[in-house]
C-alpha cells in the first residue's frame, strides 16, 4: 500500500495513468506527452509498475504499458471500508453529543 500511495503522489505519474486510460502505450508514446528526458519518464514508470498500478509487456525494442486497475480496485474497497465504520459509530467516543 505505500509504494501505491508513494505512485499516486506524483503529478507526473498521475498523468501517465490518465494518459494510459485511453489504452495501452509504449514508453516513447508516453515520453513524447512530457517536456522531460525519457530517462526520467522510466523512473516513473517503474515506479508506478512497482505499485501494481501498470504492467509492462516487452515487444521488440519497444515496452508496452497498461493500465492496471486491479490495485485501485483493492485500494478503493479499503478506504469505502472506513466509510462504512463510520456509519454505525456516528457518535463521538463516550456517547458524548457537542453542543
Amino acid at each position: 500500500m505505500n509504494a501505491l500511495f508513494k505512485a499516486l503522489n506524483d503529478p507526473t505519474r498521475r498523468q501517465i495513468l490518465d494518459l494510459l486510460r485511453t489504452g495501452d502505450l509504449t514508453a516513447g508514446d508516453i515520453a513524447d506527452q512530457f517536456a522531460m528526458t525519457k530517462p526520467s519518464i522510466s523512473h516513473h514508470l517503474d515506479l508506478l509498475r512497482q505499485a501494481g498500478l501498470v504492467d509492462s509487456v516487452k515487444e521488440g525494442q519497444f515496452i508496452r504499458y497498461t493500465l492496471n486497475t486491479t490495485v485501485l480496485d483493492e485500494m478503493l474497497s479499503w478506504l469505502l471500508s472506513f466509510k462504512g465504520s463510520s456509519v454505525h459509530n456516528s457518535s463521538p467516543p463516550g456517547g458524548a453529543t457537542e453542543r
